[in-house]
């Protein structure tokens, strides 16, 4: 139970956690502490960096899950993309899914952008995004590049839904979407001014997978 609790985990953020549809024009910085079932289990970290037309994001992850005393998963990711306006021009990452490895290399060449992940190399249409969730605009597309394994999975998201959360102790109004790509179903909050609130999935056996803004 425990192993297909955190797949689910793995695919639902870490996938997906790590690239962005760069409208920024400014350095960046968010950090998330992660929680299951209420229960802390680690943090994500995401900077991105104005480089003058191209964008560099860089983001680490740890989490770790214990039973009792006994750590029973844990999980290591860091990655590095580059964009060029809403394009992902290059990107790199490492995943140590409980000892299981994962790479993605990946940039544009020759009118593709050509990625080696599980697979032999793939070429896929040459402006492609992933998860972005910082920059809700990432919604507007109905397919979108797992940066832990290469896939390029098709999405459907939801129309928003006037709602609220509670950031950093104060409760705020919020637009939430829902996104679905085959097992994953996120949830997505964002404020009236397009920043990113909190993240939550929920996997099998009925746990909560959420991301709280530090």
């Amino acid at each position: 139970m425990m192993k297909n609790v955190f797949k689910l985990l793995v695919a639902s953020i870490l996938i997906s956690s790590i690239s962005t549809s760069v409208s920024a024009s400014q350095d960046r910085e968010w950090n998330f502490r992660v929680l299951l079932d209420g229960k802390e289990v680690g943090n994500q970290h995401f900077v991105l960096t104005d480089e003058g037309g191209r964008t560099r994001l860089e983001t680490k992850a740890e989490f770790k899950v214990k039973i009792l005393f006994a750590t029973v998963y844990r999980y290591l990711h860091q990655n590095e993309e580059t964009w060029q306006g809403n394009c992902l021009a290059r990107i790199e990452s490492s995943t140590d899914a409980n000892g299981k490895p994962y790479a993605v290399r990946g940039q544009v060449r020759d009118g593709f952008f050509e990625v080696t992940g599980t697979g032999e190399m793939e070429q896929l249409p040459e402006c492609v995004s992933s998860f972005a969730y910082w920059d809700p605009s990432f919604l507007k597309n109905d397919r979108l590049l797992n940066t832990q394994n290469g896939e390029y999975v098709k999405v459907e998201v939801s129309e928003p839904e006037a709602d609220y959360r509670t950031i950093r102790g104060e409760r705020v109004p919020a637009r939430k979407y829902r996104l679905e790509a085959g097992e994953l179903d996120l949830q997505l909050w964002y404020s009236a001014d397009d920043e990113w609130l909190a993240l939550e999935s929920k996997t099998k056996g009925d746990r909560v997978l959420s991301y709280e803004l530090l």
